[in-house]
């Protein structure tokens, strides 16, 4: 015991020793010198390597039986899809038209000019729009301009009863101006589910409006006049518009060289032309 410990500190210090030793917690004090020698020994203590334990391993996985490989089947895009209609015919689109009220050319039409002619035709003639003679009659191309085309159609060894004749849109555009764009597109899917109902082989679009309708594009007619496009399952060609051929005589000859194309395409001899 410290005997630098006050005297009040020391008897109580020696009362908890006591304390603890009737309760067998061992001692508190150890000899140091005693202590010292057991704990001597070398400096440093040499530890062998020990090899890590072995990995466990899963057995392979076998590889995946491959089923038998389908071909890629051809599907027309949604784009072309949309427009079809199973079972359809002339008849039910037109049914389906009525009196159409879809966009604001039927304001002021007398009739609605649907189309007309063989509904199998192997040949169709798609214009623009019905003119003021077309909507008194319900037919389209009947005025001057439709005169001329009845001459093309001849010319070419054909009758107007041997192909189909219609237009982008069904109802005459007021003092027969350009259809605007909403129009045409209210519009031409009724165009589109004719052409999908006839199947021709080859589709002449009758000027611009007409071409770029069906062909998705902004192109000029210089550009696209006189060649083949593919249009689905037909050939497409544009050639000038009756009316524009009206106003410039001179170009009859470019539009008779686009028909003569035509008929090489269909296997007609046609006529010596009249146009």
């Amino acid at each position: 015991m410290d005997p630098r410990l006050p005297e009040m500190s020391r008897e109580k210090l020696e009362a908890w020793l006591r304390y603890f030793e009737d309760l067998q917690l061992g001692d508190f004090y150890a000899d140091r010198k005693a202590v010292l020698k057991q704990t001597a020994g070398p400096s440093a203590v040499h530890l062998e390597p020990v090899a890590p334990p072995p990995l466990r391993t899963q057995p392979p996985i076998p590889p995946a039986k491959l089923g038998p490989i389908l071909p890629l089947v051809q599907a027309p895009s949604l784009f072309d899809a949309a427009d079809r209609v199973e079972g359809d015919t002339l008849e039910r689109i037109r049914e389906f038209l009525g009196e159409c009220t879809r966009c604001r050319l039927h304001k002021q039409r007398t009739n609605i000019v649907f189309g007309v002619g063989n509904p199998r035709a192997e040949l169709v003639f798609v214009g623009e729009g019905p003119g003021h003679d077309e909507d008194v009659q319900g037919l389209p191309f009947v005025g001057r301009a439709g005169k001329l085309l009845t001459q093309m159609i001849e010319a070419m060894g054909l009758t107007r009863e041997d192909v189909y004749i219609c237009n982008v849109v069904k109802c005459r555009p007021p003092e027969n101006r350009t259809p605007e764009k909403d129009e045409m597109a209210t519009c031409s899917p009724f165009l589109l589910r004719q052409l999908e109902v006839i199947a021709p082989k080859a589709i002449v679009c009758l000027g611009n409006v007409a071409a770029q309708t069906l062909l998705k594009t902004n192109e000029s007619m210089s550009r696209l006049r006189g060649n083949w496009f593919d249009f689905r399952n037909s050939k497409l060609l544009a050639t000038y518009h009756p009316a524009y051929l009206l106003r410039n005589p001179n170009a009859k000859g470019e539009v008779w060289k686009d028909l003569q194309k035509v008929m090489a395409f269909l296997g007609l001899k046609g006529k010596l032309p009249r146009v």
